[in-house]
């Protein structure tokens, strides 16, 4: 398999694993592989293609978009599994397993975002993990803050959780919600 097949294909898949439709601030992850026409675009400082671990590396400010949504991160790691062997369609054997994001992970779409220090992404299960010491999902002027976001990338549903103890957690280990009265009414 080409290093170029290898670069299009983690990229498409990456997109298509916010395809999650559903709660409210799990639509900042819908942005990505639902907008078929449009271009997806990475940047980062370097790629490093493992075929030996078949894995493929993006490293220093990562920024991948597509329309209006966007992921930035430090790193980028994708998991394939499969044969890189090519039939006569040049149909390629290859499928991503799993995305990691690490060194401080951003996901926007419109006024949606939701940001913390890690991600990853199991492409056979369609579920994403967002962690950190604070993961922070807003909507406009609205703010939910936990440290574990999981998204089921296929039902959408979205579950926020705060730790246990008072030092991994700013809030005390408790969820916080801040909503701005008549937010949703005017389209926020």
């Amino acid at each position: 398999m080409t290093f170029f097949k290898r670069v299009t294909m983690a990229c498409a898949l990456l997109l298509a694993a916010g395809s999650a439709q559903g709660q409210t601030f799990s639509d900042a992850f819908a942005g990505f592989g639902s907008k078929d026409g449009e271009p997806i675009e990475i940047e980062a400082s370097e790629l490093q293609v493992e075929d030996n671990s078949s894995t493929a590396t993006f490293v220093g400010d990562v920024v991948v978009t597509q329309g209006d949504t966007s992921l930035k991160t430090e790193r980028l790691k994708v998991y394939y599994i499969g044969s890189g062997s090519q039939g006569e369609e040049s149909a390629v054997q290859q499928r991503i397993s799993r995305l990691e994001a690490a060194g401080g992970v951003y996901i926007s779409a419109k006024d949606q975002t939701a940001k913390g220090d890690s991600a990853s992404f199991d492409m056979t299960r369609e579920v994403m993990v967002m962690t950190g010491r604070e993961v922070v999902l807003s909507q406009g002027p609205n703010v939910v803050v936990g440290n574990r976001l999981t998204v089921n990338l296929k039902t959408g549903q979205a579950n926020l959780t705060a730790g246990g103890s008072a030092v991994s957690s700013p809030g005390g280990g408790r969820v916080k919600v801040r909503i701005q009265p008549n937010s949703v009414q005017n389209g926020n």
